[in-house]
């Protein structure tokens, strides 16, 4: 007997009816940058089509993503003030508080997540507190991102997304909104963010550059695999509804691994290098944008992923409506 599986790839419709894989609109998240301060608002040079907002201008865009049927936003903060304990972040009144209550009122329902970290907010660049010998104290970075995060719960975000990885901070986190009444409140760990060149574009967008060092010490060594797998599993114990890994594409062995190994929804973030490769190469005709968008999202399914955040959440969107 010969076997044909050509037969279910001849047309467009039968191609469509087997496949595997599908983007959902309703499981991409786009990422917004969003600034205190209007005249830092604008393009973003290594990132073509992605901008810094105003808040109104973030109200707007979440607007917009829903219309097209995407209904995450993962908000970043540019604050006016940097200082050495990001005393901005927590601040009440602070652009990501603001920002959240605005988008709440505006579309409520859009599903806001804040990414919680101090790096846009500390004037050294790094995603905790440094002590006298210039190492980062982990359980003071975790205290303060406690505080942080209970202002963004009590501005009435969705999903709380810690991003600094410190040790023990889905802990600390889980604990402080359970007592504060946010226990309904969902928790999104960045349980496996490597220590990635990828990154680059981003800390151009934020303003996020270490002034000094690496962030080596707490992000995740990219030679190691089994490590992200404890991480994921600790974050879990430790309280995580929804774990990440981070980057993507230089990563779709560990979301495969974590599909397999954790019954959580599994999250995966396509990030700044990832976008700006794949904008460079298609502006210069090296290749299809469009169809190396796609190709790149379905990885991440056909990895495992439920949950995808990419900054072309939106283009796909606008090509995919219906």
């Amino acid at each position: 007997m010969i076997y044909r599986p050509r037969r279910l790839r001849r047309t467009p419709g039968i191609r469509a009816l087997v496949r595997e894989n599908r983007i959902h609109l309703e499981r991409l998240i786009q990422p917004l940058f969003v600034v205190e301060r209007d005249v830092d608002a604008g393009p973003i040079d290594s990132m073509p089509g992605i901008l810094r907002l105003t808040v109104d201008q973030a109200v707007a865009e979440a607007v917009a993503l829903s219309k097209l049927g995407i209904r995450g936003v993962l908000l970043f903060g540019i604050p006016a003030h940097k200082d050495a304990t990001a005393t901005s972040n927590y601040d009440p009144d602070g652009v990501v508080q603001r920002a959240i209550r605005a988008i709440k009122q505006a579309a409520p329902q859009t599903t806001v997540v804040a990414d919680l970290c101090n790096c846009e907010y500390t004037d050294h660049g790094h995603c905790g507190i440094v002590d006298e010998y210039g190492l980062i104290d982990n359980d003071a970075s975790v205290e303060l991102l406690v505080k942080t995060a209970l202002t963004y719960a009590a501005a009435g975000v969705d999903i709380i997304a810690p991003s600094d990885m410190m040790d023990g901070r889905v802990l600390a986190l889980r604990n402080a909104l359970d007592e504060d009444g946010h226990s309904n409140l969902a928790i999104m760990a960045y349980s496996a963010k490597y220590a990635s060149a990828f990154y680059g574009p981003f800390r151009e967008a934020a303003g996020s550059t270490p002034q000094f060092g690496d962030r080596r010490t707490y992000q995740m060594d990219p030679g190691n695999a089994r490590e992200a797998l404890r991480e994921i599993a600790l974050d879990i114990d430790e309280g995580a509804d929804i774990v990440m890994v981070k980057p993507g594409l230089a990563y779709l062995d560990i979301v495969r691994a974590a599909r397999d190994a954790f019954d959580v929804p599994i999250a995966v973030y396509n990030v700044s290098g990832e976008y700006s490769m794949l904008k460079a190469a298609s502006a210069n005709g090296w290749l299809d944008g469009d169809r190396a968008i796609d190709e790149t999202l379905d990885s991440f399914a056909r990895a495992g992923a439920d949950i995808i955040i990419t900054y072309f959440a939106k283009e796909y969107a606008a090509r995919n409506a219906r």
